[in-house]
């Protein structure tokens, strides 16, 4: 809040509210340049795909190992660093589980081992025969997340989708996805490895299907439609 000055139209010494450019009396004045509202800037939701989408999105892209790393990353809701940061003894078939390793924070976490992507990474590693690094890159280095991005960015365009596609997209849609099919909200923010479950709630407001599927409390009552003549 700040008080204006007499080129402002507004009394002096008066304050103008930051919302509606009103003096403290109440009279409508003009808006100061200078007033700084500390409003925090809206947070945009995050861009969602269809099943449908993801599958088309999956497919565009042409080398095995950056269609293998991003399956792995939307079938486990991993970041970008953690999908090429995985080793191959990470992949756990016995107990069906991913260790994700130094996530955000440097923090561990055990993810769910789709049986679907152990065959799609049994595959894969008859085909590529990696050693240490589930994805390895140059050298001894695992795979550049650049490569990444560049791959999710071709992939876009040959799917011929209009959305902005990158591998948060499919971390995005992972935690949407497992809302919308009804999997406790606190599951998915231990899978994501968020600290705050207000970080995960979010997908609340991208889950449609979920918001569908919730009924009204009118749909509790008994109401006639048309009054009584």
């Amino acid at each position: 809040m700040t008080t204006c000055d007499r080129s402002s139209g507004a009394r002096p010494g008066r304050p103008v509210t930051a919302q509606t450019g009103e003096d403290s009396n109440g009279t409508f004045g003009e808006y100061c340049s200078g007033i700084d509202t500390n409003a925090r800037t809206p947070r945009k939701l995050p861009a969602i795909l269809s099943a449908d989408e993801v599958v088309r999105f999956l497919e565009a892209v042409p080398s095995l190992k950056a269609r293998t790393a991003l399956t792995t990353a939307y079938a486990a809701g991993l970041r970008a660093s953690e999908a090429v940061s995985l080793k191959v003894a990470d992949i756990d078939s016995q107990r069906m589980v991913i260790q994700v390793r130094h996530g955000k924070g440097a923090k561990d976490r055990t993810v769910m081992l789709s049986p679907q992507l152990l065959g799609i990474l049994r595959t894969y590693w008859r085909l590529a025969r990696p050693r240490n690094w589930l994805f390895p890159g140059r050298g001894d280095k695992p795979i550049d997340v650049q490569v990444l991005y560049a791959a999710c960015r071709s992939a876009t365009k040959a799917a011929g989708l209009t959305k902005r596609v990158s591998v948060h997209t499919l971390r995005h849609s992972f935690a949407t996805h497992l809302l919308e099919s009804g999997v406790d909200i606190r599951i998915i923010q231990v899978l994501l490895g968020h600290t705050h479950l207000s970080t995960t709630a979010r997908y609340t407001q991208v889950a449609t299907t979920t918001i569908a599927r919730t009924e009204s409390p009118l749909d509790r009552l008994r109401l006639e439609v048309v009054p009584p003549a």
